[in-house]
């Protein structure tokens, strides 16, 4: 199984003329990005969760293998702080319901102000578990795959949840042991060239995100920062489990040049990648590939 690398969202006007050609119009621009990536973060769910016809519609402009990690409603973290899941998590699934098989893992980001509170991420994540995909009646009409997982789940079929705690209070051995009970994953992050949580293996499969580097110009992350989270991920996840990892340091572009730099580094390494973008002045120099 490949480490799958992509950006947090696709839709940065900044990079027209790094990613997108300067003529191309904004609503192509996924399928341009599904041509150069296999994988995205969709962010835009946070802050509204998309209609099941949005989805649907994202699925359409992808071709298959494409994998898009969804992050969850903050109606969900935010707003509830994850009491009382089974509404929102039931709307996500639905909705969601309209990417098909190119559904990846849903992701819970949780506000800082959130201390722990295991009974309630014990019950959020079972409503999860219970949703099971797809969810009886809601594929896409077109779905040539019923019955199939998507390219970013298990065999199983159940929807993968990867959680990103934010309050020091999450870091303990009974937080590690429930997100181990529930396979989800910890969602690694760094900042700064540093890991901002531990780095628990929870799952049968990992979740890295990249919010900021050190390197210049800023936002970008340096070879020797990103060679240690290569590292990390070789030391920490079997060579057979999937490893989803998204640049959100998007000014500028640097998410697109870091997640393309990260690439070749997990390829040299020996370990499978996705196919990622070449950025324009390293296309055709040995090597670059990404």
């Amino acid at each position: 199984m490949p480490v799958y690398v992509g950006t947090s969202g696709w839709q940065y006007r900044d990079w027209r003329g790094v990613l997108y050609p300067p003529g191309l119009a904004q609503g192509r621009w996924l399928d341009h990005y599904a041509g150069q990536f296999r994988t995205v973060e969709n962010n835009s769910s946070f802050y509204r969760l998309p209609s099941r016809e949005t989805f649907a519609g994202w699925r359409a402009r992808t071709s298959s293998g494409f994998v898009m990690a969804v992050k969850a409603s903050r109606y969900l973290t935010h707003v509830k702080r994850l009491r009382d899941p089974a509404q929102p998590v039931q709307r996500l699934m639905r909705a969601a319901a309209g990417l098909g098989d190119r559904l990846g893992p849903v992701l819970l980001q949780l506000p800082p102000n959130l201390p722990a509170d295991g009974d309630a991420l014990d019950a959020c994540l079972t409503e999860f578990s219970r949703s099971g995909w797809p969810p009886a009646g809601e594929l896409p009409p077109e779905e040539p795959s019923r019955g199939e997982p998507a390219a970013g789940l298990p065999a199983g079929g159940r929807v993968r949840v990867a959680v990103e705690f934010r309050h020091p209070s999450w870091w303990t051995e009974d937080i590690r042991k429930l997100l181990t009970r529930h396979d989800a994953a910890l969602s690694w992050a760094d900042r700064l060239g540093q890991p901002v949580t531990p780095l628990w293996s929870t799952a049968r499969w990992g979740y890295l995100r990249f919010h900021e580097g050190t390197a210049r110009p800023w936002p970008r992350y340096g070879e020797q920062e990103l060679c240690a989270w290569v590292q990390r991920i070789a030391a920490t996840c079997t060579a057979g489990a999937d490893v989803f990892v998204y640049f959100n340091n998007d000014p500028g572009g640097a998410a697109l040049l870091d997640a393309a730099a990260f690439a070749a580094l997990v390829r040299e390494s020996g370990r499978e990648v996705t196919p990622t973008w070449v950025p324009p002045e390293v296309a055709g120099q040995p090597g670059a590939a990404y």
